[in-house]
């Protein structure tokens, strides 16, 4: 993973990718993607009607009725909030940390970036008195505050922020006049739903949310970028909605025919498409818990991992033995780290988060193996966590963190 800070080269390059699944990809998926891919047609901005539909069947199964005139697709979030950035306007704030992705989007149109604190319990949503606060301080210095961006089901933190926060968060920031785009990328993926209750801001004021999903989060591999963003209902979403069209379209940013394709068969979610996102889910959440022992056995912070396939761990209790090494900063932990674990260890200075603070986000998809036979035979195994790779590689992980008690 390259430094922030590189002879020559600008910041928003920087960013480490969303968590993989560190599965073959599903075989059906590859299917149709295969089957689509002799079609010399460009897929229109915004997406065919097919995915449009599949979006809002998806969106109608979830509590959020949409119709197709109130959905966009492009290639990958980060098209979708910078499309939507440049028509909202004005400053932006978001919750700190937050996904990675997310500033840049912003810094690349020459907005002014503005981070809130979240509370101690999660992140991905900002702290409701700090957010009035902030937007306060903005407006006494000049600033035309005008979006955020909140996760309910977060990256980096892994963590599900509760419905009266989400609530709370939301009257501040509607009744400052803000605009709310929701995250919703890995709503798919809480490691006990009956344990974890996800309530979208958008089931709370539908026509005041636009919510933005990530198929990378449940269903697609990274390399097939697809996204989808359903509007408000309101004239001020039809507005935004034509807005946000016109950027994908001078960008050009059209989801490729074959992969609109699968996310159209994703999106419709049929049978073995939800059992592999099942299988996936139940995998990382025994990953990333068995993970989260092994840091916090080390005398190091994290809050447990509610979604996702991450988690977010805070050194600050091994300062000393970290400093033995040459490791005072963020920037510092994420190089030892990545070397020290074999794997990417990106810094909370990535997500936003200061750069004095020890903090790095870990992925648990790399516990799964090297090779593709090692990553398909975990999802039969009956307890993937006793596989020899799986075992040792989680062993290896523990006793990397113990020896810097």
């Amino acid at each position: 993973m390259r430094r922030t800070d590189p002879v020559g080269h600008g910041p928003v390059r920087y960013g480490p990718p969303l968590p993989g699944q560190g599965l073959p990809v599903l075989p059906e998926l590859v299917a149709v993607l295969s089957a689509a891919a002799g079609s010399p047609h460009a897929a229109p901005t915004g997406g065919p009607p097919a995915l449009l539909e599949a979006a809002c069947g998806y969106w109608g199964r979830r509590g959020l009725t949409t119709e197709p005139d109130r959905a966009v697709a492009a290639p990958g979030a980060p098209a979708l909030l910078l499309a939507l950035t440049a028509a909202i306007g004005g400053d932006v704030l978001l919750p700190r940390p937050c996904a990675a992705w997310w500033e840049p989007q912003a810094r690349a149109l020459g907005r002014s970036v503005f981070h809130v604190a979240t509370p101690a319990e999660c992140g991905g949503v900002p702290d409701p008195y700090a957010l009035l606060e902030t937007v306060r301080r903005i407006r006494a210095e000049g600033g035309d505050p005008r979006l955020l961006v909140l996760c309910v089901a977060d990256d980096p933190t892994a963590t599900v922020a509760p419905p009266e926060l989400v609530h709370e968060a939301m009257e501040a920031a509607l009744g400052e006049g803000l605009h709310l785009v929701s995250d919703e990328t890995w709503r798919d993926t809480l490691h006990d739903p009956h344990d974890t209750v996800l309530l979208s801001p958008a089931e709370m004021l539908p026509d005041r949310v636009t919510v933005v999903t990530d198929l990378a989060g449940p269903f697609l591999p990274p390399g097939w970028p697809a996204a989808v963003a359903r509007f408000p209902a309101d004239g001020a979403g039809t507005g935004l909605r034509e807005r946000v069209l016109d950027v994908l379209t001078a960008l050009g940013a059209r989801v490729a025919t074959p992969v609109t394709a699968a996310a159209t068969y994703a999106l419709d979610e049929p049978a073995p498409v939800t059992e592999r996102l099942a299988a996936t889910v139940r995998l990382h959440a025994r990953l990333a818990a068995a993970a989260h022992r092994a840091v916090v056995a080390a005398g190091a912070l994290a809050l447990p991992p509610r979604a996702g396939r991450h988690l977010y761990a805070d050194l600050a209790p091994l300062r000393s033995a970290l400093a033995a090494h040459g490791v005072g900063d963020a920037q510092e932990a994420e190089d030892f780290l990545t070397a020290r674990l074999q794997m990417p260890a990106p810094g909370g200075h990535r997500f936003g988060d200061d750069l004095a603070a020890l903090r790095v986000r870990l992925s648990t998809d790399r516990f799964l193996g090297t090779t593709d036979a090692e990553r398909a035979q975990v999802l039969t195994a009956p307890d993937p966590l006793e596989l020899p790779h799986v075992g040792s590689a989680l062993t290896l992980f523990g006793a990397a963190f113990a020896d810097l008690r």
